[in-house]
């Protein structure tokens, strides 16, 4: 079992954020990514339709024999985590709950904003996780959607013109508030963290939850133990669910390396395919 991959499965192109800190913390594992960017963004979806297209992904990366998943998008967290845990019977861990525990660590003023999509924030989820990992300090939370990130990453815009425009409308609010952490609720806004850095100003802490998960995620394999202990053993394989192409272009730019296996697959029904 140890030897086995790690699945991590994301809406698109963000998650490569954490296979790239998973990579870095535990450069012994072997990881498999599926991107569903036939679908992408899952945050302006319902939350029926996020539960399901998190149990085909989930579905397609199990039946690819993983030894854990790592649910490395925050929408698909906040939605459908309780419904991944009963139906899978493998260790699970989504960018959520890091994150949080991170933000209510690292904040000085107890004013924390979080940006991510519109159903992770209609969901309330960060808001609660926050609250319950600051224990009895004192924290205001302020939450903001973010709907056109993700699009924008998906086209590779992370340092343009329009880029800039739309973030300063979207963070403006935030900056009023006088925050001092900024969690970055969604794995694709890494990519923009320059961007949304700069726009900030340098007094906010920004929380990228990837370095975060990949620690969780080597405590959980140790708890398990499911810790690869062979050297030079790992492999990377990594699918889509449309435009490869695209996907391959910012993939590349994302890991600094060349992507050693992608392959477009179709993984509709897999969710029938695994509770029948």
């Amino acid at each position: 079992m140890s030897t086995l991959p790690i699945g991590i499965f994301d809406s698109g192109v963000g998650g490569l954020t954490v296979l790239r800190a998973v990579r870095d913390r535990l450069p012994h594992e072997s990881v498999i990514y599926l991107g569903d960017t036939a679908r992408v963004p899952y945050g302006t979806k319902s939350p029926a339709t996020i539960e399901r297209y998190a149990v085909e992904d989930a579905s397609f990366l199990v039946e690819k024999g993983v030894k854990m998943l790592l649910v490395a998008c925050n929408t698909a967290s906040a939605m459908a985590r309780e419904r991944l845990r009963a139906e899978f019977q493998i260790p699970l861990l989504s960018v959520l709950g890091p994150g949080a525990r991170m933000a209510a660590r690292v904040t000085r003023n107890g004013r924390i904003g979080v940006i991510a999509t519109e159903a992770t924030i209609e969901s309330g989820a960060y808001v609660r996780a926050i609250e319950d990992a600051s224990g009895d300090k004192q924290v205001e939370i302020f939450a903001r959607a973010c709907p056109l990130f993700v699009p924008l990453v998906e086209e590779g815009e992370t340092d343009s013109a329009i880029t800039r425009l739309v973030a300063e409308q979207y963070l403006a609010p935030l900056r009023a508030q006088e925050i001092d952490t900024l969690v970055l609720g969604c794995t694709h806004y890494p990519l923009l963290k320059r961007v949304i850095g700069e726009t900030m100003g340098s007094a906010v802490t920004l929380v990228d939850s990837a370095e975060a998960t990949a620690e969780e995620t080597a405590h959980v394999l140790a708890q398990h133990g499911l810790l690869n202990q062979v050297p030079g053993a790992s492999s990377s394989e990594f699918y889509v669910t449309d435009a490869a192409r695209r996907f391959h272009r910012i993939a590349e730019k994302i890991l600094g390396e060349p992507l050693p296996h992608l392959e477009a697959v179709e993984i509709w029904g897999h969710d029938r395919l695994h509770t029948s």
